[in-house]
Parts: C-alpha cells; sequence; structure tokens
C-alpha cells in the first residue's frame, strides 16, 4: 500500500511524481487531481464527489489546500501538479512506446494534440483521440467504452476539464472489461500542445500557475478563482472529514429527477 493523507475526505498521495507515475503503470484505475476550484464541488455534486472518492489515486494539485494543511495540520503533503504529473507521465510513454487512448473537449485541442505529437515524434493519430461531447450533470456515453475496448491501449488520458472528466474517468473504470491506467489531467494537456498559454515550470513550483490562467484568460478564471475561497473554509471547519452535502444542492437534484 502506498502512503496518503486524508483531506476533506480525498486520499491524497503523499509520494513523487515518479511514484505516481509508477503506482497507476502498475496497478491501473484512474487518478484525479483536484484544484482549489473543485472543493466546493464535493458539496453541490454527489456524481463528481463519489467519483473523486473512488478514485484510485489521487494527487495534491491545488497549492493552496497543501499550504493550508501545512499551516493547520503541520503536516507536509507534497505538492503534485497536474501539469508536473502529465511531463513526467509523457516521458514514460514515449520512452515504452506504450499505445494512449485521448480524450478531448473540441476539435481544434484534437488537431493540437497532433500538431504536437508530430513534432515530438509521439505516436497520436485521429484514430486514437475522440472529442467528448458536451456532458450532463450524468456522464453516460455508450460509444466510447466501446471504442476504448478496440484499441485495449494501457493508458487512457482525460482532458476534458474538472468535473465532467472524473465522472468520466469512474465510468470508464466501471464499464471496461479490462483496467487500463486513467489519467484525468484536464487543463495540464493544453499547456503542453500549446492549446493554451503556456506555465513555465518555475511559475507551476511556485504555485502560481493559477495566476497565469487568470491573466490570460480572466473572464473565465476569475468566477472560477471565487470558488477557491471556499477552501481555506472547508478545511478549517472538516480538515479530515468529507463535509456534507449542501440541502439545496440535494434539491435541486431531486427536482431534476423528477422532471
Amino acid at each position: 500500500m502506498f502512503r496518503t493523507s486524508q483531506i476533506l475526505g480525498i486520499r491524497f498521495f503523499i509520494g513523487d511524481v515518479d511514484e505516481a507515475v509508477a503506482l497507476m503503470f502498475e496497478r491501473g484505475g484512474f487518478l484525479v487531481a483536484p484544484s482549489g476550484t473543485c472543493f466546493a464541488r464535493l458539496r453541490e455534486d454527489e456524481t463528481y464527489r463519489r467519483a473523486v472518492l473512488a478514485a484510485d489515486l489521487a494527487i495534491a494539485d491545488s497549492g493552496l489546500m497543501v499550504v493550508l494543511w501545512r499551516l493547520l495540520q503541520c503536516e507536509n503533503v507534497h505538492r503534485i501538479s497536474g501539469l508536473k504529473y502529465l511531463k513526467h507521465l509523457l516521458r514514460k510513454l514515449q520512452g515504452e512506446g506504450s499505445e494512449v487512448f485521448w480524450i478531448l473537449p473540441i476539435e481544434h485541442a484534437r488537431q493540437k494534440l497532433v500538431d504536437w505529437s508530430q513534432r515530438e515524434s509521439f505516436s497520436v493519430t485521429m484514430e486514437n483521440c475522440y472529442v467528448a461531447p458536451r456532458y450532463g450533470w450524468e456522464v453516460e456515453d455508450r460509444n466510447l467504452p466501446a471504442l476504448i475496448e478496440q484499441r485495449r491501449p494501457a493508458n487512457v488520458i482525460i482532458a476534458i476539464g474538472s468535473g465532467a472528466q472524473e465522472k468520466l474517468g469512474y465510468y470508464l473504470r466501471e464499464n471496461l472489461s479490462y483496467r487500463p491506467a486513467i489519467h484525468c489531467i484536464g487543463a495540464a494537456l493544453g499547456f503542453v500542445t500549446g492549446d493554451q498559454s503556456p506555465i513555465p515550470e518555475w511559475v507551476d513550483r511556485f504555485y502560481f500557475g493559477w495566476l497565469c490562467r487568470l491573466l490570460a484568460q480572466p473572464r473565465i478564471f476569475i468566477p472560477r478563482l471565487s470558488r477557491a475561497l471556499e477552501l481555506p473554509l472547508l478545511i478549517w471547519k472538516y480538515r479530515e472529514k468529507l463535509p456534507p452535502m449542501r440541502a439545496l444542492a440535494e434539491s435541486r437534484k431531486a427536482e431534476a429527477s423528477n422532471q
């Protein structure tokens, strides 16, 4: 068993990035990397909550969470950003020549990935890329498991953004006949392929990736980052415990299911 530290009900891996990559190659399952803006969703989205808690490996992407935990609990949780994890993962995949199935949010992201792969001599084709539909509250995509089963890649990389990607990773693990390593890495792929403005390594190391994204796309990220302001209160109040669902969120979901 690997060592973890439980924060807000999630067991975060506390080893280094190469250990995390090696564990996923050895054990399969699906990995999640919740950012600071994701923790409020634990109280509002039961499907997301269930998926994250069921993850086979959770890495501490949020610098804010790591700092708060160090201050409040005097415990050091090693931060592994989604971007750092992806870079180490890609190096290992390229060295071993393992086949990968890529799940992307839009056609432009797929083209950027293919262009990048040609520059980097990385084996990516249109056939092993899938542009996901816009998923609703519940994530179900009956065509996707069949497509993956046809190729049976050892690794599946999901880069469709937080919320939907964790649900999709959980859905695939439960509906595939074999156990690949499913890596839910969100926007990190766009920083590598040039689909988004790149984040320098030193910026990521010092927890300022959020600032780069804010400056590049303020209209998108100001509302998202405002959600991260809930994180200090959540950690102060609940520490290692899973926060309860908000009653309002539960009632809305019940209303939606009855319609």
